[in-house]
């Protein structure tokens, strides 16, 4: 969409420094995105101070500089000076959000969870899509950062919004919800991720039911009625409507999964219930733990107004679209199961089940294995639970990678090979010099261990 500068101060309850201009070019935080016509958001970030980056956006065609450092006269380009550009650019999606639902009809979904968020996201978009304008979360944008930068992609003709929302502490989500109020939320899961920032699953239960809180008057919660901590949050929802759904065919869900099967290539199929409706599915995911997150898509699709045949037929055949992310392919007679883009004990259990079963018959079975990161207390019991899981479905060679991934390596000492690294670039070498043709090679950790680039180096990017 196009704004004025002018509107975006007045947005932000302060005042335009310089000419007006007219953003036709988008709100970047990257420099290098940045085209004639941008606004550019100078963060102060971890590692970069985007101020450094501002002279870059210029020769870009950013016209307009959003700064929490005041800025020096520029010809032909305005600047907005604020305290915090990341509070700053929540405010402008905010204010973006509050224009476009005021000028038509908007749905937005927020999806959050400790496993399966960007999965059910693209699940959910690939579904909405076959029906009308959808912008969704790229890759994993459910950030104070990312989030909003969603928002900014939605435009006049957006009818649903999709966003994928984290959290790694209290009150982000609520923070969040600011932002963009929900008319459908969408529970995924309370598992044990980020326990370093929470302490224990009740606080992270409690981070999580944020997500519901932030629904408008009358909005609606999807519910995962399989996880307790999930299904109880239908308490704090306040004069709008609940919908559970079941993996598991739970009776006491509205969506519910019945006669769950898996391929030959472990691909879950099963009879979707929904009242009176019955519907086979067949999935293109890998593994039985999709099957939730295709329920959780399904079911927020039927919220929305789609019917059950558009929504199946949608959804039959969809595989993953986010790299890293249970991708199976083949190189050189090597078979890789890729789901390398983060880790949490939940998603590390689900993935190493599913090298069991692919790799039930192979010669060797080899788990690379990387740091779960954020754990807190608890991080070496969960690693160690890992190496548990990886003895269970008979691994024949375990790499672990990273400080912290060590405790994985003694409940499955003596049972398979095992060999360590501190460094993802080592494993990686060594690894290339020992898979042997008829291997299955599972890739999990969390995504500061560096796994994903050994993916990337072994399978390559297509």
């Amino acid at each position: 969409m196009t704004y004025s500068a002018k509107w975006i101060a007045q947005a932000l309850q302060t005042h335009l420094v310089g000419e007006e201009q007219t953003i036709t070019g988008g709100i970047h935080t990257d420099s290098r995105q940045c085209r004639p016509g941008s606004l550019y958001v100078a963060r102060i970030g971890e590692n970069a101070d985007g101020h450094e980056y501002i002279d870059s956006a210029i020769e870009n065609g950013a016209v307009c500089i959003l700064a929490s450092k005041p800025q020096p006269e520029r010809d032909a380009v305005s600047s907005i000076i604020v305290a915090d550009t990341t509070e700053a650019l929540g405010k402008i999606a905010a204010a973006h959000l509050k224009r476009l639902r005021e000028q038509g009809d908007l749905t937005v979904i927020g999806i959050t969870g400790s496993v399966g968020k960007t999965t059910t996201k693209d699940l959910l978009v690939s579904i909405l899509s076959t029906a009308a304008p959808t912008v969704g979360s790229e890759k994993s944008y459910n950030n104070e950062v990312g989030m909003p930068l969603t928002v900014l992609r939605a435009d006049d003709s957006t009818r649903y919004l999709v966003l994928e929302m984290g959290a790694s502490g209290r009150g982000h989500l609520q923070y969040l919800t600011r932002i963009a109020p929900l008319d459908i939320a969408v529970e995924l899961a309370v598992g044990k991720a980020h326990l370093g920032g929470f302490g224990n699953v009740d606080a992270l239960a409690r981070a999580k039911a944020e997500l519901v809180e932030g629904l408008v008057k009358g909005g609606c919660a999807i519910l995962n009625r399989d996880d307790a901590n999930v299904a109880s949050m239908s308490e704090l929802v306040k004069g709008g409507k609940v919908v559970y759904y079941s993996a598991k065919g739970s009776h006491n869900a509205q969506i519910r999964a019945t006669h769950v099967k898996l391929d030959e290539n472990s691909c879950p199929h099963f009879d979707l219930e929904a009242g009176d409706v019955l519907k086979r599915v067949r999935l293109g995911l890998v593994g039985r733990h999709q099957v939730s997150n295709a329920l959780a898509a399904i079911a927020a699709s039927l919220r929305a107004g789609l019917n059950p045949e558009t929504i199946v037929t949608a959804i039959n055949g969809v595989s993953a679209t986010s790299p890293h992310r249970m991708h199976v392919v083949t190189r050189a007679g090597v078979t890789y199961i890729d789901d390398s883009y983060n880790a949490n004990p939940d998603s590390m259990r689900a993935g190493l089940e599913v090298l069991g079963r692919i790799g039930e018959r192979a010669p060797r079975r080899v788990a690379v294995l990387g740091e779960m990161l954020e754990l807190g207390p608890s991080s070496d019991a969960l690693h160690r639970e890992a190496g548990q899981q990886a003895a269970d479905v008979d691994v024949n060679l375990l790499v672990s990678v990273g400080e912290g991934a060590k405790a994985i390596t003694p409940p499955i000492l003596g049972r398979a090979q095992c060999e360590h690294f501190d460094q993802y670039e080592d494993a990686s070498a060594w690894l290339e010099e020992n898979l042997r043709e008829g291997d299955v090679v599972f890739l999990k950790g969390s995504n500061g261990s560096g796994v994903w680039k050994i993916a990337d180096t072994l399978i390559g990017r297509e």
